[in-house]
Formats: structure tokens, C-alpha cells, sequence
């Protein structure tokens, strides 16, 4: 973890190539320190993030009033930072009798703001959980007091909780656990706090900056989605090759223990959707056995996507599975024991995440939760499908090296696709997909479970949604396109995006003579389509003009009744 002086080190570099994102901070304590290592952390993340902080305890005002500065600056996010001194301080004014109203009356007021900047900023709100205060009035008998400061803070952190689950466009940042991990003497620092308000020390600030940072990666669509892993020392203790399926280190007693709780870990990330990957250098078949046949092993083979093991370089495996998965390299995360594993990943493929693994692997995940690497805005049932879909991805690219003919392959595939508007039931996927797509997405507009609902109900749009299917498994909802009607004769696509699994498959002519199919039938004579160029959409940068589309100054049109369906070998459902 970097330290706050490294961050604030950062403010000197040249943000000008860095994608700008706004973002304001209000708070009831002093942040002039929490914007800078935001800041910081921003750069480290490849974000210009521009700040605008409200002026201390200036919360309601700025809100409230529509001409307030916050308004002026127009922000993408919002950092609600309402402290638990605060909290305190309100609760020790009131009367005995209303003190157990304290978290509904906080989360009335809390409610009353996300509406309103809702409403008027259309922005996406990322708000600080309480940590605790103990103030030991009634012992532990606090827990069984509705009226203690305990249970009232303990009670608003659940509501927040509960009440994030309701709002689309409103994300918990845990300082809670923060000041767990670093304990509350380093967390907070009393003496500074009596004289200038500051309720985070130094030593909290890089984690609580690095928690926001990764709310505003993820709802930019920049977020990890693989943790590759060494085996030898890192899923379990000792050396399989040397020491035995017998011997290796799993279980309940000893150092085995530390290395089933990690496996466990890592099972959770897969159930969650997080593809799970092995890179080892081993005989394939001497590696895989623990997986196979020791009854200790928590992970299983049907729980790894890509398994990779022999004695080729790592970088050049990881290479291999980064062409199997078509992520990007910093959608990876690489936990390796060795030293010089990590820096030769480090040094080839800078992209990747390595993290600096203790010498103890009792310490491995107390140091792995501090870095949070694995935040997400979203989770679909979708995601617990991941691991088998990219397994069934691995078999077909294994299939089509048998093929000498691409069409031949294609054919092969028996690929189908259920064409089908936005509904209630695949609203959560849609959202996700665009929160997530990056690489197959031709302007990278991010939309909310709320945004898809509403242009699912707007007469000014038209949506899509594409699934495809072939013999070896169900790829799900794998596309997704936004019309919006310009005229009566031209309809804009607004959103064309894709899974990165389905490339190369014909997918992107079925859409296009899916839409044109539709436009002809009401009667668009032109589509238009717009390409944003962001880092990480560069592969589609020629898609317009490939599918046939000519330049209309800045966009690209199509004459739809001159249009030829393009080749494909997909059919509807």
C-alpha cells in the first residue's frame, strides 16, 4: 500500500493524457487531505480525477441550493462523508426518549439527499459507512439497548446497507472495515482530530482513497474479472512434484490450514463470477492430481477456466491464457510465492496485477483483503455461470485448431441467438454489461438498472439484446444495442456493445442484419452509428466502415435499403 506522502508525490505528474473523470467530496470533517490522496490514487489508475470539495460541514447547504457550487461543477460522483464523531455528536444532543429514532432520522435525511442529487446531478453517489465508537455507556449490554449509540450505529450502517440494495445509483464505501484492518489507534488519530477536524489519520488515508478510487474504476467499467494461480507454495504448502500428493500441505492442521482458508477464498471469487486460472510450472498431469484426488482440496478442476502447466516461461503462459479469455491484461490479477515469478510477470506484462505476497502464507489473506482488488457495482446470476463458460471457450479454441477452414468451424458450431427487448429479467444483465463492456463497445456510455428501465419504456428507443448458444454450452446475454430515434426516417445507435467471448463468430453481421431488418420495417431509410475512442476500444475503432457504414461527418450512416446482409452463421432462436 502506498503511503499518503507517495500519493501526494503523484499531484506533480501530468495528468493531460489521463481520461478526466469529476468528481466532488462533501463532508462534516476536514478532506482537504483525503482529496489529495484521491487524487494520487486517481493517477495510479490511469484517471485524471478533478475534485471539487465543498467547504467543511457544508453538506445540506450545497445540496439543497441548486445554485451551489457543487451544481456548477457538474459532478459524475458524489463522496458523501458524514463521520461517526458527528454522529456522536448529534445523538449526545438529543433527549433520552428520541435517541433510539437517531438511525431512522439519519437515514430519512440520508434518503432526502441521494433523491435530490439524484434528480438534479444524475450522478452516481458513493457514501461512507460508519466505523464504530464504543462509548462504553452501557458495556456490552449496549447490544440490547435500542436507545445506546452503539446500536443506533450499528443499526444505520445495516439500513445504509439495506437501503443500498434499493438504489441503483448508490454505493457503500466500508470505512467500517477499514478501521477494522488497521485498528482503531491507527485509524483515527484523537489528538489531531481536537484541533483541526480530521477524523482519518496518514497511515488510513491511502486506504480509504484506494476504496473510492475502485468504486469509480468499477462504475467506469475498469475492474479485475481473473486471479491466475501458481500451485507450488501458494494453493498449497510444499512442492507436488517432490514431495507427493501424500505430503503437500491442505487441511486443517498446521501451515495446511492457512492454505485451505486461501482456497476457500478463492472458491468464493469463483461462485462470485471471477474466472479462476492455473499457471504453473509443473507436468500437467502431477499438477492437476491434487485436484483430481486429494480429499483435502477445496478447488476442483470444474472450478478452474484455463489450466495451464508445464515449464515454459509464466509471461508466455499467461500470454496463452489471456488469448483463450480475450480479457485485458489488467483485468488480471497473478498470485504467485516466488519473488522472481512476480517480477518476471511484472517486467513482461506490466499490466497485470502482482501482488507482493507475504513470506508467510498464514498472512497471505489479511494482506489480500487490504487491497480490495476485487471490487465490483454489480453481481447478476450470470456471474456464477463464468468459470463454465470459459472452459466451454477453451474447448472450442481447442476445436477450431482441428479445423483448417474458418467457415467450416463456424458452420460446425450450430450457433443460435434469442433476439429480445429490454425485460424485467435481463434488466440486471444489461446494466452489468455495460458497466463491464470495454474493448467490443462503440461509445462506452455507462447505464444504470434505472437508465435501461426507463429507455425500456421510452418511445424514443428501441432495444436489443442477444444471446448465442452453440453445441458446446450457453454463452448468455452476449450483446447488447440502444436505438434512438432521430427522426422519422433515421434511427442513431446509442449503445452497440458485446462480449469479448463471442469475437469472431459472425455475431456483430447478425446484430447489424437484425437492426437493419427492423429499421426497414418501421421505415428508417438511415442508421447512424458514432464510435468514442476511449483506451481501451480500439478494436473496434473500423467496425462501422467494415460493416459497410460511410462517413456523415463526426458519425457514420447506412443506407438501410441498400443494405446486404452480411455473412453469418448464426440463426435466430
Amino acid at each position: 500500500m502506498k503511503s499518503f506522502s507517495q500519493l501526494k508525490k503523484n499531484l506533480k505528474n501530468d495528468f493531460a493524457a489521463l481520461p478526466k473523470v469529476k468528481l466532488a467530496v462533501l463532508g462534516d470533517t476536514a478532506t482537504q487531505l483525503l482529496t489529495q490522496a484521491i487524487r494520487g490514487w486517481g493517477y495510479d489508475q490511469g484517471l485524471d480525477i478533478e475534485v471539487w470539495e465543498a467547504d467543511f460541514d457544508q453538506i445540506a447547504l450545497q445540496i439543497n441550493d441548486s445554485q451551489s457550487e457543487l451544481y456548477a461543477f457538474q459532478p459524475e460522483f458524489v463522496v458523501l462523508f458524514q463521520s461517526s464523531h458527528k454522529l456522536l455528536s448529534r445523538y449526545n444532543k438529543l433527549r433520552p426518549e428520541a435517541q433510539s429514532s437517531l438511525a431512522s432520522n439519519e437515514l430519512s435525511s440520508i434518503e432526502s439527499m441521494t433523491a435530490t442529487l439524484s434528480e438534479q446531478l444524475h450522478c452516481k453517489i458513493i457514501y461512507y459507512n460508519y466505523t464504530e465508537i464504543d462509548d462504553a455507556v452501557f458495556g456490552n449490554y449496549a447490544l440490547q439497548v435500542a436507545s445506546s449509540f452503539l446500536f443506533q450505529l450499528r443499526k444505520l450502517n445495516f439500513e445504509l446497507m439495506h437501503f443500498a440494495t434499493q438504489q441503483s445509483n448508490f454505493y457503500l464505501c466500508d470505512l467500517s472495515t477499514i478501521q477494522n484492518q488497521l485498528g482503531k489507534t491507527n485509524f483515527f488519530p484523537g489528538s489531531i482530530y481536537v484541533n483541526t477536524e480530521m477524523v482519518l489519520s496518514l497511515e488510513a488515508l491511502p486506504f480509504v482513497a484506494l476504496r473510492t478510487v475502485s468504486i469509480v474504476e468499477s462504475l467506469l467499467g475498469k475492474f479485475k474479472k481473473c486471479v491466475i494461480l501458481d500451485l507450488d507454495n501458494t494453493t498449497w504448502g510444499g512442492i507436488i512434484g517432490d514431495d507427493g500428493i501424500e505430503n503437500i500441505q491442505i487441511g486443517s492442521l498446521g501451515i495446511g490450514k492457512a492454505f485451505t482458508e486461501f482456497q476457500y477464498w478463492i472458491k468464493k471469487l469463483k461462485n462470485r463470477g471471477i474466472i479462476v486460472c492455473v499457471c504453473s510450472k509443473n507436468n500437467e498431469s502431477t499438477a492437476k492430481e491434487p485436484f483430481e484426488k486429494h480429499p483435502d482440496m477445496v478447488l476442483r478442476l470444474e472450478d478452474i477456466s484455463v489450466f495451464v502447466a508445464n515449464w515454459e516461461n509464466k509471461a508466455d503462459n499467461i500470454r496463452h491464457i489471456q488469448s483463450i479469455l480475450n480479457i485485458g491484461f489488467d483485468s488480471m490479477v497473478f498470485l504467485d510465492d516466488n519473488p522472481f515469478e512476480r517480477n518476471i510477470i511484472r517486467e513482461n506484462l506490466p499490466e497485470v496485477t502482482v501482488p507482493e505476497l507475504p513470506e508467510d502464507p498464514a498472512d497471505y489473506l489479511e494482506y489480500l483483503y487490504t487491497l480490495n482488488l476485487f471490487e465490483t457495482v454489480s453481481h447478476s446470476g450470470e456471474d456464477a455461470e463464468r468459470t463454465k463458460m470459459y472452459q466451454v471457450e477453451a474447448q472450442r479454441v481447442q476445436t477450431q485448431q482441428k479445423f483448417t477452414n474458418e467457415d467450416d468451424f463456424l458452420a460446425s458450431l450450430s450457433m443460435v441467438s434469442l433476439v429480445e427487448p429490454f425485460t424485467p429479467f435481463n434488466t440486471p444483465r444489461v446494466a452489468q454489461l455495460s458497466q463491464r463492456s470495454n474493448q467490443f463497445n462503440l461509445r462506452t456510455v455507462r447505464y444504470t438498472e434505472d437508465d435501461i428501465k426507463k429507455m425500456a419504456s421510452s418511445e424514443n428507443h428501441v432495444t436489443f439484446t442477444f444471446t448465442l448458444e452453440d453445441k458446446f454450452g450457453d454463452n448468455g446475454l452476449i450483446g447488447v444495442v440502444i436505438l434512438q430515434q432521430e427522426d422519422n426516417q433515421t434511427a442513431f445507435i446509442d449503445t452497440w456493445l458485446m462480449s469479448c467471448r463471442v469475437l469472431k463468430r459472425t455475431m456483430e453481421n447478425f446484430v447489424l442484419n437484425t437492426v437493419v431488418a427492423f429499421c426497414l420495417d418501421r421505415g428508417f431509410m438511415v442508421l447512424k452509428g458514432e464510435y468514442l475512442p476511449t483506451a481501451k476500444n480500439e478494436m473496434v475503432a473500423h467496425h462501422y466502415p467494415n460493416l459497410g457504414f460511410t462517413q456523415d461527418g463526426e458519425k457514420w450512416s447506412l443506407n438501410t435499403a441498400e443494405y446486404t446482409p452480411g455473412k453469418t452463421f448464426i440463426t435466430k432462436k
